[in-house]
């Protein structure tokens, strides 16, 4: 994909984030592209209005995905998330199989920030060491995207 359609893209996570901050949830983002380019789905963290603490913007688009679609349409696909992949969601790409991970904020910011506890292990740190590579792009339009979080606090 171009720098354009990653750009087109990662406006619509962060969009989700704002979506999210205005149900009195945590301020993140996601969105699922398929190997093709198309927009298949896109997903807000829900941790606050269901409370379940796995709900992270990028589980949630996994799950709905994947009962909407079914799991093959994860495979190959790309995730662009407004803020970098904490260590569960990464694992949950990986598991998910997706190829890429595009992310807005990286991790360091959002521990300035104090947007979300983390476990301080960058995205592609964790990823790294799968069995099946998982190409991870970021931080992009990190000031927009860390623009949203900052509002929470």
């Amino acid at each position: 994909m171009s720098l354009d359609d990653d750009t087109k893209y990662m406006r619509i996570a962060i969009e989700a984030s704002r979506s999210a901050l205005a149900k009195g949830n945590m301020p993140y983002g996601a969105a699922l592209v398929s190997a093709g380019g198309e927009l298949l789905h896109v997903s807000e963290n829900n941790q606050v209005s269901t409370g379940d603490c796995t709900g992270h913007a990028e589980v949630a688009l996994i799950r709905e995905a994947g009962a909407k679609f079914g799991p093959q349409v994860l495979e190959g696909a790309t995730v662009y998330a407004s803020g970098e992949p904490c260590a569960m969601c990464a694992g949950a790409l990986f598991w998910a199989r997706v190829a890429r991970v595009v992310f807005g904020a990286p991790n360091a910011t959002l521990m300035r920030l104090g947007g979300k506890p983390t476990l301080a292990l960058d995205s592609a740190d964790v990823l790294r060491h799968g069995s099946h590579a998982v190409r991870v792009d970021g931080p992009l339009l990190e000031e927009e995207a860390a623009e949203v979080i900052a509002t929470k606090r």
